[in-house]
C-alpha cells in the first residue's frame, strides 16, 4: 500500500531533512512505499486536502509559520490542523516545532504526536513502525471514501454488495444506506480486496460472501433481500470462492 505523506514547513531545509529521514526509513523497510508531497505554506496544504483526489494518511506540519500579510511567525499550523479536521480528514497529524508552548493544542485536533526539532531519525523510525502497523490493521477493517464532501470510514464488514450503474457506483450497507461514488469498480475492488469476503462478480458487482444467503447458477440472494443475477460463466468460480471462504474459517 502506498502511504501518502504531506510535509508542511516554510523552511525548505527542514522539508528536505524530514523527507531524507523518511526515504532512509523506506530503504530499510521494503514494505514501506511512501508518496511524499512538500508544502511551504499551510494554505497550499489546505488547498490540496480540500481536493477530492488528495487524501494523505500522514501529515507533518510545523506549528510556527509566517503570516502571509504581516510576515510574523504565528501558530498557523494549529489553525490549519483544525481546518483539516473540519474537512473530515482522519490523517495522522504530527506537529513539528522548536517550542512546547502549544503542546496542549495538539489534543484539540487529535494530533498523534508533538515533535520537537531537530527531528531525530531514531524517533521518527519508531513512530513510523507504530504507524504502519496500525495502518495495516485499520485497512483490514475500513476503507476511506469521500461522501458528501467529507472523508468517511466505511466498515468493510458492513458492505453487502457494490454495483456499477452508468458512471456511478453504489455501495449498499448493512444498515440500509447506500454510498454513491464516482470511481471505477476496479478501484473500489482494489480498496476492498484486503477483505477476503468481498469478491468480484462480473464487471458490475462486488459482493460480500458474509452476506450471501443462497446461490444458484442464475442468481445470488443477499441477506438484505436483494437478488443479484449472475452473468454467464461466473457461477462456478463464485461457488469455489464461497466454499473456500467458509471451509477456511476457524
Amino acid at each position: 500500500m502506498t502511504v501518502q505523506i504531506a510535509l508542511c514547513d516554510d523552511e525548505p531545509a527542514e522539508l528536505m531533512k524530514t523527507e531524507k529521514i523518511l526515504r532512509a526509513y523506506e530503504q530499510e523497510h521494503p514494505q514501506a512505499d511512501f508518496k511524499i508531497e512538500r508544502f511551504e505554506s499551510a494554505d497550499k496544504l489546505l488547498g490540496m486536502v480540500g481536493e477530492e483526489t488528495y487524501l494523505p494518511h500522514l501529515i507533518f506540519i510545523d506549528i510556527y509559520m509566517p503570516d502571509g500579510k504581516t510576515g510574523e511567525r504565528l501558530p498557523i499550523g494549529v489553525e490549519a490542523a483544525k481546518q483539516i479536521r473540519g474537512m473530515g480528514s482522519t490523517a495522522k497529524l504530527f506537529f513539528l516545532t522548536t517550542s512546547r508552548e502549544h503542546a496542549l493544542d495538539a489534543f484539540e485536533v487529535e494530533a498523534s504526536r508533538y515533535l520537537l526539532k531537530p527531528l531525530s531519525a531514531e524517533k521518527l523510525f519508531t513512530l513510523l513502525d507504530g504507524f504502519l502497523k496500525e495502518l495495516e490493521e485499520e485497512r483490514e477493517k475500513y476503507i476511506l471514501l469521500r461522501v458528501e464532501g467529507m472523508i468517511t470510514r466505511i466498515p468493510l464488514n458492513d458492505i453487502i454488495y457494490c454495483e456499477a450503474k452508468g458512471k456511478f457506483q453504489y455501495i449498499y450497507m448493512k444498515d440500509g444506506t447506500q454510498v454513491q461514488q464516482n470511481l471505477t469498480m476496479t478501484r473500489i475492488y482494489e480498496m476492498c480486496s484486503v477483505c477476503q469476503a468481498l469478491v468480484k462478480v462480473g464487471v458490475s458487482y462486488i459482493v460480500s460472501l458474509e452476506h450471501v444467503v443462497s446461490m444458484n447458477a442464475r442468481e445470488l440472494l443477499m441477506d438484505n433481500g436483494q437478488k443479484i443475477y449472475l452473468p454467464r460463466g461466473t457461477f462456478r468460480l463464485l461457488r469455489e470462492q464461497y466454499l473456500d471462504y467458509y471451509c477456511g474459517r476457524e
